[in-house]
């Protein structure tokens, strides 16, 4: 083509309305047989953060708790501080910061306003700016908690000599 046939061309392109096929991955929908398939979709609607009938407190509980309580293992037996009498401290107090930095992400991405999943049926929690923000709050309730029975298991295993 020449160069004036070339933009002429390229201004008609504009003006059209471009379509996507749904699926196609070169343009982000990265919908695939594993995780688009009605097993995983089934897990995901249990998972406690898409369970129906919890509040938003209650899902972040379950979920902070699950959070501080794996937490605190890798940082008190794989840390720098790891041979030291108080490596189980310093990892429940390094788990306590993480979960203290992530609920700060959580408000973070709540005041961003972010759209509602589309693969599960997402609910009311996470339609809301408030929704996210209770959310963050019960994470940070619960990973604490979950950090310190960790933490007290750790030491009392330290204890009873294992």
């Amino acid at each position: 083509m020449q160069s004036k046939e070339l933009r002429t061309h390229l201004q008609e392109q504009k003006k059209g309305e471009v379509i996507h096929a749904p699926g196609d991955f070169q343009f982000g929908d990265l919908v695939t047989p594993i995780n688009a398939s009605r097993w995983v979709k089934t897990y995901l609607n249990y998972l406690p953060a898409f369970r129906q009938g919890l509040t938003p407190l209650q899902r972040g509980l379950e979920v902070g708790m699950a959070h501080g309580y794996w937490l605190v293992g890798p940082f008190a037996r794989l840390g720098p501080l790891r041979d030291s009498a108080i490596a189980n401290l310093i990892g429940f107090l390094c788990a306590v910061v993480l979960i203290a930095v992530s609920t700060f992400a959580l408000g973070l991405y709540a005041l961003s306003n972010p759209p509602a999943p589309t693969i599960v049926t997402a609910p009311d929690t996470f339609k809301t700016s408030g929704g996210w923000s209770r959310f963050a709050n019960g994470f940070l309730i619960g990973g604490v908690g979950g950090a310190i029975v960790a933490w007290l298991v750790l030491v009392g295993a330290e204890l009873s000599g294992w």
